[in-house]
């Protein structure tokens, strides 16, 4: 790839599962201990070297943001704005961001997804290096069946990609984290909406898988990785910050 990495922050939907915390704010603007939600994964992202971002979130909501994060230059990026109407699936980011991107290749965090500890950026920085196609994520987790999970064969080859399954075939849940080359705004063109009405994620991935195109990289097992959706997972978001700062623990 010529160009550039351009950085999505997915940021949008109403945080129905964060009510009455999310009455008055969006889900990405509540605290995590002591920082906004929205800065952890920007600085994920920003520590991947990647310098261009795009924030998108509804429109109740957008001012708010640009009064936090302005045009990015306090973190020593830029940062630009889109709204989105009406959250539609996670693939849905590329059909809004297409101009932005401008054929370049890009990676898309969840903006309530957070990596913590570990070496998260670096092993991104390295994902994209020898990108070709696109590169998800994954993590080992207690209870899979709640995730997207990847299936892989003896020779750890991505075989499938399986949501939320009743009898998961391994323990590696498919992060908030996604790597995709300048193809994905084509691609996503491609899809059709699900039985929810959503242009998902799992469905873009299997696009590439069927291409040959999908790797998975492993984040380290000294890390977490937080989906910050629920009120449970929001106190437990913010208590690991919290034991992290207290041991002096670098957070990106």
């Amino acid at each position: 790839m010529s160009k550039k990495y351009k950085g999505i922050i997915l940021a949008g939907g109403e945080g129905t599962r964060l009510y009455p915390l999310t009455k008055a704010t969006s889900k990405q603007l509540l605290p995590i201990y002591d920082l906004p939600m929205v800065l952890y994964p920007l600085n994920t992202l920003i520590e991947a070297g990647i310098e261009d971002l795009l924030i998108i979130t509804n429109r109740k909501y957008q001012n708010n943001y640009i009064d936090l994060l302005r045009d990015g230059r306090d973190y020593g990026v830029n940062i630009d704005f889109l709204i989105q109407d009406k959250p539609e699936g996670i693939a849905q980011a590329f059909d809004l961001s297409r101009e932005w991107l401008s054929d370049s290749p890009s990676v898309l965090i969840l903006g309530d997804n957070l990596f913590l500890a570990g070496n998260t950026s670096q092993i991104l920085k390295k994902a994209m290096s020898k990108n070709n196609g696109a590169t998800i994520f994954g993590y080992k987790v207690e209870d899979p069946s709640r995730y997207g999970v990847v299936v892989l064969d003896e020779r750890n080859t991505i075989t499938n990609i399986e949501e939320k399954p009743v009898n998961p075939k391994s323990n590696l849940a498919v992060t908030g984290l996604y790597v995709y080359d300048n193809k994905v705004c084509d691609y996503v063109k491609l899809l059709e909406p699900s039985d929810r009405g959503e242009l998902e994620i799992t469905d873009l991935n299997n696009i590439y898988l069927s291409n040959k195109s999908l790797k998975l990289e492993k984040l380290d097992d000294k890390g977490f990785w937080l989906d910050a959706g629920t009120k449970e997972s929001l106190l437990e978001a913010s208590i690991k910050v919290k034991e992290l700062k207290e041991g002096n623990k670098k957070l990106f």
